[in-house]
């Protein structure tokens, strides 16, 4: 099995869109004579799968507030907050014969690792679809695809969660959501430290993921892998795939077909609710109502919504030109976005 790592000119790229280029145009363009394996750390970041709507999973306001970015993957399942204090591994996998939708294989060199770090088998389970759990709580999620006749597969090991960012981040604040897409299971999650051995339980996130990369390998110390090195030409295509997808609005927003979505607030100048369905991230029909005092008619908000992505900075740049006091009272355009977005706003 190969080695690629996220480094460039001898440094760890920790840029979530990178990461997920590299493996995604490693993927699609190399093609090595045995499987390949990819450790990415990363800067915090929600990742999303490839089918779900990211309004429907993530709190935007306060990953806004704690730099927080999120990332849409090509394969399917949930979403998941991860950070610099956890590595994940990907795997490239040749052929589908006995791996692809089986789990309990996927993982089986992950469990052994832990076993030989003190980790009770008894407490280890592969559950559900796709869940490693630990004494009844989820360490890992798993997901994969089968793209050119190779399995293309990954999962988190959560030696050191941060709790509050995951809670936080994963917590949308949408009054009312409605869609038809895949929606996560938010279990219960745990921490992998505790349940090492004494002489291990101190080991950093580096000490954990070298001891991994080599079980995964087969080999006694990481010196040893064998490595494919990203030439300067991977590197062009790379940056490329990077810029156009992975750091790309639509791919990590847009992407979802449609959804509908209302939110009701209390106001000083009255109650207003309004209804939006969103097209491919874009305001696609607006409604506002209310028992709120107006001297013109709210259908010139709506109408100046219409195909406006549902991101602040384009809500404030489609309202900047109304006197929104003229359509609601005494209510500011920075209310009425971040009333839009489900941000905290006056009430009474």
């Amino acid at each position: 099995m190969y080695l690629i790592e996220p480094k460039r000119d001898g440094k760890w790229v920790y840029d979530p869109g990178t990461s997920m280029a590299i493996q995604d145009y490693v993927k699609d363009h190399v093609f090595l004579d045995d499987d390949v394996l990819f450790p990415y750390m990363m800067e915090p970041v929600v990742q999303i799968g490839k089918y779900q709507n990211a309004y429907e999973e993530i709190n935007q306001p306060y990953m806004d507030e704690h730099g927080i970015k999120i990332l849409r993957r090509v394969t399917g399942g949930g979403a998941i907050y991860l950070d610099d204090r956890n590595m994940s591994f990907c795997f490239l996998m040749n052929g589908t014969n006995d791996i692809y939708g089986n789990y309990e294989r996927l993982y089986e060199p992950a469990i052994e690792a832990l076993k030989n770090l003190g980790v009770d088998e008894a407490l280890l389970e592969q559950k559900g679809r796709n869940d490693l759990v630990l004494d009844g709580k989820k360490i890992s999620g798993a997901a994969m695809t089968v793209e050119k006749g190779r399995v293309y597969a990954g999962y988190s090991l959560l030696l050191d969660p941060n709790y509050e960012a995951m809670v936080s981040a994963l917590n949308p604040n949408m009054k009312k959501i409605e869609s038809h897409g895949i929606q996560s299971v938010r279990s219960r999650v745990g921490s992998i430290r505790p349940y090492l051995a004494p002489e291990y339980r101190d080991m950093t996130v580096w000490e954990f993921s070298d001891y991994m990369i080599c079980q995964f390998l087969g080999t006694n110390d990481v010196t040893e892998a064998k490595r494919y090195e990203l030439t300067e030409e991977d590197w062009a295509n790379i940056d490329q795939l990077t810029a156009e997808k992975y750091h790309n609005w639509d791919w990590n927003y847009g992407r979802f077909q449609q959804f509908e979505y209302t939110m009701t607030e209390r106001f000083p100048v009255g109650t207003m609710t309004v209804g939006l369905t969103v097209k491919q991230g874009k305001v696609a029909e607006c409604q506002i109502t209310g028992d709120f005092f107006g001297k013109r008619d709210v259908s010139e908000v709506e109408s100046a919504l219409i195909g406006v992505r549902l991101r602040k900075e384009d809500l404030l740049a489609a309202l900047e030109r109304f006197d929104l006091s003229e359509y609601f009272g005494n209510i500011s355009i920075d209310e009425f976005v971040s009333f839009l977005l489900s941000e905290k706003v006056p009430t009474t």
